[in-house]
């Protein structure tokens, strides 16, 4: 491994021998059928669950495989949900359109800020992606007529002999089932994550792995590492900007507030608490951190330690102190999974984490042998 280049994680077999391929196929034929249970709650929750895991997933091609820190990646999400929302203020429905569009304009988007941004590095360009994202978001909270600061509704895109608004499975009349958003939702997760694996394993892929280990060296043998580099941020773009068309559909809504960095850091971390350059632990990343912010919130409790002098009081508000709880679980993420919740599955973080512990409990330093054996 070249110097500086980060460590790689195991990439999952597909093959039954491997637990972590098990794993996403037990997985995979749970998201199939969570529409029948009849819960709207979890059908939406887990579309929007997705709608996130692909774009953590388009983030994982420029950061786990380009070494591209992009912090306004949300901004892709922004442009894509817009797309659909300004298209729908106009009377434009047309579900085919509004996605071309969204993912043309968020490909461009990419080409703009790639371009510029690419021709730094390290610290400059994840400032530099930062600004450009900040710039977007500023710019669209100005433009009172599509809501500003507050947003605005959207209609749901029509595909001619389907549209997003209709029940898939029989719901009662008046009501939304939301099963034909999840499903399209997924069959689009499954569609990214496909494509982004082509790209990986592909010249293409190799060529931005060898760029983020030794870009230098890369060029020197013919490669022009800086239109590769670009290519992915450009792919990462318009792929992002899917998702930002299917938020539009899932919300009905779009405000300038999902462009905002906060929203990119909350990406990056779906995508290194997953596990960077394996596409699919971003994906686990995202289903794994909306999943617990959820059930954290749900979580309420006051209650008062009497200790006899005095009285504790211990109150906690899942809706506002989540990250309190979160936070801790992230870093013990980061100290025993170096590669994520995907490299947590390998053998090689279980003994990391075993040793941890045994040094941990050791009450007394290791004693230190004297030469020739005496005490």
């Amino acid at each position: 491994m070249e110097h500086g280049a980060p460590a790689r994680v195991p990439q999952v077999a597909i093959s039954f021998r491997d637990p972590r391929f098990v794993f996403m196929v037990v997985c995979l034929a749970a998201l199939v059928l969570l529409p029948l249970s009849g819960s709207i709650y979890l059908t939406s929750l887990t579309a929007k669950i997705m709608i996130f895991a692909i774009a953590a997933a388009s983030l994982d091609l420029i950061m786990g495989y380009g070494g591209m820190i992009s912090f306004g990646h949300a901004a892709f999400l922004g442009v894509g949900g817009y797309a659909v929302g300004v298209m729908s203020f106009y009377g434009i429905d047309d579900g085919y359109l509004q996605f071309i569009v969204a993912i043309g304009g968020s490909a461009l988007i990419g080409l703009l800020i790639g371009a510029l941004s690419l021709r730094t590095g390290g610290l400059y360009f994840i400032m530099i992606t930062f600004a450009f994202s900040q710039m977007i978001y500023y710019l669209i909270i100005s433009l009172e007529p599509y809501g500003g600061d507050d947003g605005m509704n959207t209609s749901r895109s029509d595909f001619g002999f389907f549209d997003l608004n209709q029940n898939l499975l029989g719901a009662p009349e008046g009501s939304r089932d939301m099963q034909l958003i999840y499903y399209l939702t997924l069959a689009i997760l499954l569609l990214s994550i496909w494509i982004l694996r082509r790209f990986v394993n592909s010249r293409f892929g190799m060529v931005l792995r060898g760029a983020q280990s030794n870009e230098p060296r890369m060029q020197s043998i013919g490669f022009p590492t800086f239109r590769y580099r670009l290519t992915g941020f450009v792919i990462a773009g318009a792929i992002c900007g899917l998702g930002g068309a299917m938020w539009a559909n899932h919300q009905e809504f779009v405000t300038p507030e999902y462009m905002h960095w906060f929203r990119s850091g909350e990406i990056m971390v779906m995508v290194i608490a997953g596990g960077m350059g394996t596409i699919y632990g971003p994906v686990i990343g995202a289903f794994a951190i909306l999943i617990i912010e959820e059930l954290i919130r749900k979580v309420q409790f006051d209650w008062v330690i009497d200790f006899g002098l005095f009285e504790l009081p211990i109150r906690f508000n899942g809706q506002e102190n989540w990250e309190f709880v979160f936070g801790p679980m992230l870093v013990m993420l980061v100290l025993f999974g170096r590669g994520g919740l995907v490299g947590l599955a390998s053998r090689e973080s279980w003994d990391e984490m075993k040793g941890f512990v045994v040094r941990t409990l050791r009450l007394g330093p290791k004693p230190v042998s004297k030469p020739g054996g005496a005490e």
